[in-house]
């Protein structure tokens, strides 16, 4: 843990500038630190109903950022809409994150949104520096009042925290570090954007055996240990240590460039011959590494463990029949195919794999000696999958794959169900697939900390021969043909897409291998397979490593 006090922000010598559209004369408000006084909110407006007017905005929000100025975390919470979650995020500015004096200038407002400049002093043991941001609120009308509120969320207070953050100023708990590829390239998050809170968690695990020595910064505390911590603000710069991970910046670099073509995505690559990560990147709103930590249906890429299990079972091969009507029943509920797929009563399981034939899977579920926890048998032994036991290097999950019974059972097979995994999860399950050895996957070596890392069995030989003759096909005649076109001989692949509830999109889901390159992705609302998840695997393979 940092050393620092871990408190959330707010006060100190405050000025307040509010002006631009809709503001009218531009107004100022200073008080000394520490002083606050004792207004209050004032008492309750005549309920009203609809969306904050526009002189509503202006009011509170000026209000609110005054009482903000005077350091009067009292009164300024009750201008929010969870007053003690306010309270409690607004207290300790000046105690904790030693801010001595600041100036938040209110810019025009776009609706219920009033964005504003936030300029600081940090003043830590003598040292003094000026910390500058962004930062916005929003008013929203009282449900139980009627009255205009600021929406009170901790991203008021900086736009990087989130619930349960705190701010603070103190010595660093871990060293600062330059993170290097498995090349000696530097690694740095303003290059490569996605490996911000990767780098943040590796500081935090790794610093103080890097061969660094902590400095002074300002810096948010995340709720979870494990999330690391984001320096906002260097006062005494600590001495860098290096750690080299198993990145390749390569391949790093064509995962960021291919994920900023699609909204809400993330990839991950992986080298078959060790486990080592290749390349970790995200697309997203929120920041979360969701290609690490996610946990969602994978949809027909889990075809890939399902067919394993079939496999091993004896219940089928890649020549035997898996016949593909247009639906199939299993205890009471129907399922169906992609829509325009024909079906083919006389189909192989390599020609049913390749197509993503639903119904042929939820036809073989059934036959013996498959049982409801046949699923879960076959990801846990040969894949390493669902026991919660990865050690990465990093904060991860290693996917959920619950025996069920019921129409889940079916549901699992396909895909969807109570199955739950992530691109991190489904890369390892194509490198398994790829050289039949399961190779649980790290983002730095495992000799850097000796840490106890996951095993499985791994697949039979004639296992892995079969899922990789069934990858090649569908990789090269089946749905991911025209997404993989032109990376050949030494390929394989698989399609999935996850009906979400709520979601008028399926979520588009592919993994994929060239040479010892394995990589997966998901795209929210992406679609089919080989609409949006296909693109950024491909981009990725062709990089290389």
């Amino acid at each position: 843990m940092r050393k620092g006090a871990k408190a959330a922000v707010i006060g100190g010598v405050f000025a307040i500038m509010v002006g631009g559209a809709g503001y009218g004369a531009y107004n100022v408000v200073t008080a000394v630190t520490g002083s606050g006084g004792s207004s209050t909110a004032g008492a309750p407006s005549p309920r009203r109903t609809g969306p904050p007017t526009a002189d509503e905005i202006k009011d509170v929000s000026q209000k609110f950022l005054a009482a903000w100025a005077k350091s009067d975390p009292d009164s300024a919470s009750h201008y929010t809409n969870n007053a003690e979650a306010a309270l409690s995020g607004l207290n300790g500015w000046h105690d904790d994150a030693h801010i001595t004096q600041t100036t938040l200038t209110a810019e025009a407002p776009s609706g219920a949104q009033v964005p504003f400049k936030v300029k600081a002093t940090v003043s830590f043991e003598g040292k003094k520096k000026t910390l500058s941001y962004d930062s916005s609120l929003k008013v929203v009308r009282g449900l139980n009042t009627g009255r205009a509120l600021v929406d009170w969320q901790a991203a008021v207070v900086h736009p990087d925290m989130r619930r349960g953050d705190t701010l603070v100023t103190g010595e660093a708990s871990a060293p600062p570090i330059e993170a290097v590829d498995r090349a000696g390239n530097v690694l740095t998050k303003e290059k490569y954007p996605s490996l911000g809170p990767i780098l943040d968690q590796l500081r935090e695990k790794y610093g103080d055996t890097a061969g660094g020595r902590a400095g002074v910064e300002t810096y948010i505390q995340r709720e979870s240990e494990d999330a690391g911590t984001k320096t906002l603000l260097t006062l005494v710069k600590g001495k860098v240590g290096a750690l080299r991970t198993t990145l390749s910046a390569t391949a790093q670099a064509a995962a960021e460039r291919a994920v900023k073509s699609f909204d809400e995505s993330s990839v991950v690559a992986v080298q078959p011959s060790t486990g080592q990560v290749l390349a970790v990147a995200n697309h997203r709103q929120d920041g979360f590494n969701a290609a690490f930590q996610g946990e969602q249906a994978p949809g027909s890429t889990m075809k890939v463990i399902t067919t394993a299990m079939l496999i091993d079972n004896g219940v089928a091969s890649v020549n035997s029949p898996a016949p593909c009507p247009d639906t199939a029943t299993w205890q009471s509920q129907t399922f169906h195919n992609l829509p325009g797929m024909k079906a083919n009563e006389g189909a192989s399981l390599a020609d049913s794999f390749a197509r993503s034939c639903n119904t042929a899977f939820v036809k073989l579920i059934d036959e013996k000696p498959l049982t409801d926890e046949s699923l879960t048998r076959e990801a846990q032994d040969r894949f390493g999958l669902g026991q919660d036991n990865w050690k990465t290097g990093i904060a991860s999950a290693d996917g959920k794959i619950p025996p069920s019974g019921g129409p889940d059972r079916a549901a699992n097979a396909i895909g969807q169900g109570q199955i739950q995994m992530n691109p991190l999860n489904m890369a390892s399950v194509t490198a398994t697939a790829k050289t039949g050895v399961f190779r649980q996957p790290v983002i730095v070596p495992r000799s850097l900390d000796d840490r106890e890392i996951a095993t499985a069995r791994g697949l039979a030989p004639s296992t892995a021969a079969q899922l990789r003759q069934m990858m090649y096909r569908t990789a090269t005649i089946g749905t991911a043909a025209q997404v993989m076109a032109g990376l050949g001989p030494d390929i394989g692949a698989k399609t999935g897409s996850a009906e979400v509830t709520g979601q008028t999109k399926s979520n588009s889901w592919f993994t994929g291998y060239r040479g010892d390159v394995a990589a997966a992705a998901v795209t929210e609302e992406g679609g089919h397979g080989g609409d949006a998840a296909g693109p950024i695997v491909a981009a990725v393979l062709r990089a290389g490593s």
